[in-house]
């Protein structure tokens, strides 16, 4: 059966402090890279948006989506089904990145999604790229506002 393959990661330099994501979308012999920078964030933020930013740029909704990562954040709060209780007590217990979190809830909710956890910064080539293009990003911008976590922190 054809589907999508997202590898994705997150960076922070400082936590919170500038960051990036990156992601490869590959789907056959097509491969697009996608990476972008905040200002100030944490890395879980930007493990968590380079998902989201990932399944935004697909079109194909009908396809399995396979998502690798090496943040276990993100994995096992969906897998896990975290994120479904999250959603239930709202947040309950100061939960953090209920705005990301929500966001990807409600994108999710098209696709067919099976997330696989990867070893970081080992010798996975995919998850490697990935690293490179967020912490590319995060280093050198150009930087967005992350408005809800900077609001947040004021």
């Amino acid at each position: 059966m054809d589907k999508i393959v997202i590898y994705t990661d997150g960076s922070s330099r400082g936590n919170p402090g500038p960051g990036g994501y990156g992601a490869l979308l590959m789907w056959g012999e097509k491969m697009k890279e996608l990476s972008g920078a905040y200002r100030k964030t944490t890395n879980n933020r930007m493990e968590l948006l380079g998902v989201i930013k990932a399944l935004l740029s697909i079109k194909k909704r009908e396809l399995p989506i396979h998502i690798y990562t090496d943040s276990k954040y993100v994995v096992e709060s969906v897998e896990k089904k975290w994120l479904d209780n999250w959603i239930k007590t709202d947040f309950k217990g100061g939960k953090k990145n209920k705005d990301l979190w929500l966001q990807y809830h409600k994108i999710a909710g098209a696709f067919t999604i099976k997330f696989h956890w990867v070893k970081g910064h080992a010798n996975n080539p995919l998850n490697n790229r990935c690293d490179e293009l967020a912490t590319q990003a995060a280093d050198n911008g150009p930087w967005e506002i992350d408005a809800a976590f900077e609001a947040a922190q004021a």
